[in-house]
């Protein structure tokens, strides 16, 4: 993974020992910020699902969809997209999941991505459009530090894969009103020999 972390824009949140975890504001300039979101807010195969939570079924509070980048039937947008991100961040991405939060009532709760589904050592990086909602990232050992990180449209946050061992992320509820968001996170998964991408 070769990334632009230099760059003055870009803010770090943790180091190259826990992370690195890196936010670059600005990506892409607002009106096209604007132009995604409303083009994968249409297209989008949205999703809901449910899970299992103190023994019982509750939905999931956003929508969720994936894409294989080798798709032949990905987005052009999300095509544009991962141009853009390329750019910045050189990984072999073979992966785009959505989430879109449809208002302050949607969230995420605290979490760190499952190893085991990621490429050892290569990074997640989101791409945010819509809204700014909150990303809280919190150390998991004392003294447990917290950063509030404000994701704007057309902003990347970069986490490394160490930093999935370090930190927990989240996206908290809000108790006042926000406009919907999308975020497009890009990955680089195992591909396994008994996958095939239609199947996802």
């Amino acid at each position: 993974m070769q990334t632009l972390l230099f760059e003055p824009s870009v803010q770090r949140i943790a180091d190259d020992m826990t992370g690195p975890i890196t936010y670059r504001p600005d990506v892409i300039p607002p009106s096209l910020a604007t132009a995604w979101f409303d083009a994968l807010r249409r297209q989008g195969d949205w999703h809901e699902t449910s899970r299992i939570m103190y023994e019982r079924m509750v939905g999931v509070p956003r929508l969720h969809c994936h894409y294989a980048i080798a798709d032949p039937a990905l987005p052009k947008v999300l095509r544009d997209a991962l141009l853009i991100v390329k750019q910045h961040i050189d990984a072999p991405f073979n992966s785009i999941g959505l989430n879109f939060y449809r208002d302050e009532h949607d969230s995420v709760a605290p979490h760190n991505d499952k190893l085991h589904e990621l490429t050892p050592h290569q990074p997640i990086v989101l791409l945010s459009l819509g809204a700014t909602r909150t990303m809280v990232i919190r150390r998991k050992l004392p003294p447990h530090l917290k950063t509030e990180l404000e994701l704007e449209a057309g902003s990347l946050l970069l986490m490394g894969w160490n930093a999935q061992l370090h930190y927990d992320h989240g996206i908290p509820k809000l108790s006042q009103p926000v406009g919907p968001r999308i975020s497009v996170a890009f990955r680089v998964r195992p591909v396994r020999a008994s996958e095939t991408w239609g199947a996802q």
